[in-house]
């Protein structure tokens, strides 16, 4: 058994000119909560840390610099799961908190699972979490985005249309000394999306999953069909019986692809500390490190 540590940026068609600071950021964020771990914090002090990290880099899809919904607003879902006591905290449609997962953490530590909208920004102020203007959010890129699809509105998706410029979402999955494994998600959501519409983030089980006995998973990518298949619970599941990360979250993608035509980006740690990850769209942002490698690996 050993630490470990993996991250992702989000999956889809991210544009050439968007590769270095992906990667970079997800880099940064790896060797963040990768010195935690090292210095004996726990998975969800790792996780959380990563997760900050990426959501105050406007190259993802989370926190600072999310996509705009249809409204021109932007609203953010983030969650957090425990590993060994299986506690979860999730927040969504959140449009005052800079990073989500600070709030998913103080509501995995109360008595409750999951909070939304104006009930997780009053929850917020009662734990000390300060709010902020919604337009501290709001990068000159995603404004002009959000222009350019208000004057050509996308099309509307069914199942049988599958979405892949969407990017950005990140996560991150780790194991720490004591053999605890955590992961985390946050998403500014679907470009253009409807108001109040909800992915799988902050889904306990479809966008994220922790679980000490086999390990723990983050998903990204088209929301609603990787909800519709539960893909993070499905893949820590998958674990079982000593199962390689690597093929278990090429199964995951398979599956979501072959039983709802799903696209995203999964990654994976077992209880062991060996990590794994598999994408169906054309790039998936990602950092990894595990005990024993030097440095940390991302790509693009």
């Amino acid at each position: 058994m050993g630490i470990a540590l993996i991250v992702h940026g989000g999956a889809g068609a991210i544009e050439d000119h968007a590769v270095a600071p992906h990667r970079e950021g997800a880099r940064r964020a790896a060797q963040i909560g990768w010195q935690i771990l090292t210095h004996g914090g726990s998975a969800l002090d790792a996780v959380e840390a990563a997760v900050i990290a990426m959501e105050d880099d406007p190259a993802f899809d989370a926190g600072v610099g999310s996509f705009l919904n249809c409204e021109g607003q932007v609203e953010l879902d983030a969650s957090l799961t425990d590993g060994r006591t299986l506690d979860a905290g999730a927040v969504a449609g959140v449009q005052r908190v800079r990073n989500p997962i600070v709030l998913a953490r103080r509501v995995l530590e109360s008595e409750h699972t999951f909070l939304i909208a104006r009930g997780a920004e009053q929850f917020a102020q009662e734990k000390g979490i300060a709010l902020i203007d919604n337009a501290e959010l709001r990068t000159p890129e995603q404004i002009e985005i959000w222009k350019q699809c208000r004057a050509n509105p996308p099309a509307p998706r069914s199942a049988q249309s599958i979405p892949i410029r969407g990017y950005g979402t990140v996560g991150c999955v780790a194991v720490d000394r004591a053999g605890n494994v955590a992961a985390g998600t946050s998403t500014g959501g679907m470009k253009f999306k409807r108001v109040g519409r909800v992915g799988d983030s902050p889904l306990i089980g479809a966008g994220v999953y922790a679980d000490n006995a086999l390990g723990g998973a983050s998903a990204t990518g088209w929301g609603e069909a990787i909800t519709r298949v539960v893909l993070a619970k499905f893949a820590v599941d998958a674990l079982a019986n000593d199962r390689d990360p690597r093929a278990v979250a090429r199964a995951a993608i398979e599956h979501l692809a072959r039983r709802v035509g799903g696209t995203g980006g999964i990654i994976l740690a077992d209880a062991r500390g060996r990590i794994g990850f598999a994408f169906n769209t054309p790039r998936m942002a990602r950092a990894s490190i595990v005990e024993g490698m030097g440095e940390v690996e991302a790509d693009c």
